[in-house]
């Protein structure tokens, strides 16, 4: 359950949305995509409600909330990102699969483009998934844990791809866990422990208090992450 959020979130920006477990993160995603109800208050996507710009978002979901004993491959699944495009139940063009091939490529996936995807590592689920939004070329990203369990190949390449994505003018909303990182990754910072604790540019709002205002100082590293913040300023 979220409450009390009330934010504007700039265009072209990298945004990471942290907050302990059961804070209300993947809710945030959710609720933009209307995944969940919203009881109060209104939702507007560059202005606009959802409805009207589906077609600029592109959604990576957490990897435990996907069938990966499903039987396709995973050009099939980067392919799924055109469905939008094509048309459900129209025809997929050899234009298309190059397409999804392409967007392959981008997160250096090419050459299994037809592996089952229940034969990938952890990370090349993740990777795939990530080209399924590319593909959409989408204006909004909405990532739902992409590190998560990932090796640091994957990690690596998926920060190089949110970074092109900002040279675009594109916006990432990112749920991230590693509070290590959040300082390197992301432009804007979004933290919420049930409600939105603060948000805003990461050098003035990824702050000691700030921490120990989402957190409540129940977490081991927090201590850590702030001393390594005051020594930065």
């Amino acid at each position: 359950m979220l409450w009390d959020v009330d934010l504007d979130v700039p265009t072209g920006t990298l945004v990471g949305i942290v907050g302990p477990n059961g804070a209300g993160k993947s809710t945030l995603i959710k609720a933009i995509l209307q995944l969940v109800p919203v009881l109060a208050g209104e939702i507007r996507v560059f202005g606009q409600p959802y409805e009207k710009q589906r077609s600029r978002i592109g959604y990576v979901p957490q990897r435990e909330s996907v069938d990966w004993d499903f039987p396709v491959n995973a050009l099939d699944v980067v392919t799924m990102g055109l469905y939008g495009k094509i048309g459900w139940f129209r025809p997929v063009r050899a234009r298309h699969r190059q397409k999804a091939l392409q967007a392959l490529d981008r997160v250096g996936l090419a050459e299994l483009a037809t592996r089952q995807i229940s034969q990938l590592s952890g990370g090349q689920q993740q990777r795939v998934f990530l080209a399924r939004a590319l593909v959409q070329e989408a204006d909004l990203y909405l990532m739902d844990e992409p590190f998560a369990a990932v090796d640091a190949a994957t990690e690596s390449a998926i920060v190089q791809i949110l970074k092109d994505l900002r040279k675009q003018g594109k916006t990432a909303l990112v749920v991230h866990h590693d509070l290590q990182t959040v300082a390197e990754y992301f432009d804007y910072v979004i933290l919420i422990n049930g409600r939105v604790v603060a948000h805003g540019p990461t050098p003035t709002t990824f702050s000691p208090e700030n921490l120990h205002k989402t957190y409540g100082g129940k977490l081991s590293l927090l201590e850590e992450v702030a001393q390594q913040l005051r020594e930065k300023r």
